[in-house]
């Protein structure tokens, strides 16, 4: 059985060192504070923009405060799961934890990329930054998963030399 980590599986675990503790920071603030956790930095721009342009009542903001930390808890599950994953080296060689990775990529990017067109649209341009490099990572692990080579399949090999005297 190969032992060989694939590019896009280290990067994925690098990946999922930032993003894990980083963004359930954020989504435990706003669980337990909805109001202050909303408006603290990495979530200004989309309080911003829906305190402007959408007028909820407080409600309301508290309510879409939830929903993007629930977003973000997604992600940060679905990485977790991608790593509980790639500790099995039977499932690392076989591409089956790339469900996960690619899942946590999607919705990440989706969130990421949706905060940076909010700082752009009110003019946070700290938010901005923070939200397109959360970007650039997210996007960049999705070119490398999807130009890398699929794995190659263990099932048509023969076994090793040592193996078939042995058993």
């Amino acid at each position: 059985m190969s032992r060989r980590w694939r590019i896009s599986s280290f990067n994925g675990a690098l990946l999922a060192a930032y993003f894990i503790p980083t963004w359930t920071v954020i989504a435990l603030r706003i669980m337990t504070s909805p109001i202050h956790g909303f408006y603290e930095r990495p979530n200004i721009a989309v309080a911003l923009f829906i305190s402007d342009h959408l007028q909820l009542a407080a409600m309301g903001t508290v309510r879409a405060a939830w929903l993007l930390a629930l977003g973000r808890l997604t992600v940060v599950a679905f990485f977790a799961l991608f790593l509980v994953f790639l500790c099995r080296p039977r499932i690392r060689t076989s591409g089956g934890s790339d469900e996960a990775l690619s899942i946590a990529l999607g919705i990440g990017s989706l969130i990421s990329f949706a905060s940076l067109l909010m700082a752009y649209h009110v003019g946070e341009t700290a938010a901005l930054r923070l939200h397109a490099t959360e970007l650039l990572l997210l996007l960049g692990t999705a070119i490398v998963f999807l130009v890398e080579r699929p794995a190659p399949s263990q099932v048509g090999q023969p076994a090793p030399m040592g193996a078939a005297a042995s058993g």
